[in-house]
């Protein structure tokens, strides 16, 4: 069974050196899983959503039952951040947002409520040096 990424996250986080996180971020590297740490740490990439606790009601379901996963909804996220979907509202967003960590495993909604408000790296020991060194084809800023 594939790995959430929350799974992913706390694995590189659990790693004792940066190469061994840098090993760990490549061997589990997915489309979802770069998005989310270019979101997190590129300074040019704002959130559409407003920063702070979420009111949602997380999903208590035991992984691998009854949840949506982020790898398959990453094709959301552009509405979330500035510039992606200027064409609805506010509102529309939020409540988007909202529907979103809702059908997520209540681990993944952290991630995706974390990486919003840029707070990944208080939660998971990861840092934007680490991604660099594990994905160099990342281009940071210039984004916005």
């Amino acid at each position: 069974m594939k790995l959430l990424i929350s799974e992913v996250l706390q694995k590189v986080s659990n790693a004792k050196t940066k190469v061994e996180k840098v090993k760990q971020l490549k061997e589990y590297n997915t489309e979802t899983l770069r998005m989310l740490l270019i979101w997190n740490f590129d300074e040019s990439v704002y959130s559409a959503v407003p920063p702070g606790d979420v009111p949602f009601e997380a999903n208590e379901a035991p992984i691998g039952t009854e949840h949506t996963k982020l790898e398959h909804e990453s094709r959301l996220f552009f509405h979330f951040i500035d510039g992606g979907n200027n064409n609805i509202t506010q509102t529309k967003r939020e409540q988007m947002f909202i529907q979103l960590l809702e059908g997520l495993h209540k681990d993944e909604a952290e991630v995706l409520c974390l990486v919003k408000d840029k707070k990944l790296g208080k939660r998971y020991k990861i840092t934007k040096a680490t991604v660099s060194e594990a994905f160099p084809q990342i281009n940071w800023g210039g984004r916005s």
